[in-house]
């Protein structure tokens, strides 16, 4: 890891980071390591408030796509959104465990896991903020390794999911993105007339 991408000074936040960043690595989504980095970069830029409990559940938030035997998979839900949210509370569920072996507080446990479990949705500024930064980070980061995996049509349906979530705010951010492949473009500068 790059010295800039230390963002924390407590040692036993260090060693939560470098614990959730390590397992991160094993995904077999080969993103997945930059987009944690990603998404707590954008939530430092988003959120002035970000304390030491968002900033652990952004860079953990996907951690369960890690764990292969642990793995949520879309193809057992009809509902993407029912995915979604099992994928958070199975995120949780793990960041649970690793929390807990290193001895936080049962309240920074629980804080972190239910930002974990809100990240796909929200439901307050903490967790919303999280939600921007994630989905940001799927546009900024993630976008065109998920194209060349999953083909346009998925990769159209899956840009519309994350768009919508977005605040407005953040919805502005993504339409400055620049994308090399023209379908790519093409797709990032329709979202502002498919969405309404």
């Amino acid at each position: 890891m790059k010295k800039e991408d230390e963002f924390f000074k407590d040692p036993k936040l260090k060693k939560a980071q470098e614990i959730i960043l390590n397992r991160i690595k094993r995904s077999l989504v080969p993103e997945d390591y930059n987009h944690a980095i990603n998404t707590l970069k954008w939530l430092v830029k988003l959120c002035s408030f970000a304390d030491d409990r968002m900033k652990i559940a952004a860079l953990a938030h996907d951690i369960e796509r890690a764990y292969k035997d642990k793995k949520i998979k879309r193809e057992n839900y009809s509902d993407f959104n029912e995915f979604k949210r099992a994928h958070a509370e199975n995120s949780a569920k793990i960041v649970r465990s690793i929390l807990t072996d290193l001895n936080f507080s049962k309240d920074f446990i629980d804080d972190v896991c239910e930002l974990i479990k809100l990240h796909e949705f929200g439901g307050n500024k903490r967790a919303d903020c999280i939600k921007d930064a994630d989905s940001i980070s799927f546009f900024d980061t993630n976008l065109v390794l998920y194209y060349q995996r999953e083909g346009f049509e998925e990769t159209k349906r899956r840009a519309i999911w994350g768009y919508k979530r977005l605040s407005d705010r953040a919805k502005m951010m993504v339409k400055t993105f620049t994308y090399q492949d023209k379908k790519l473009q093409e797709l990032i500068n329709s979202l502002r007339y498919i969405i309404h």
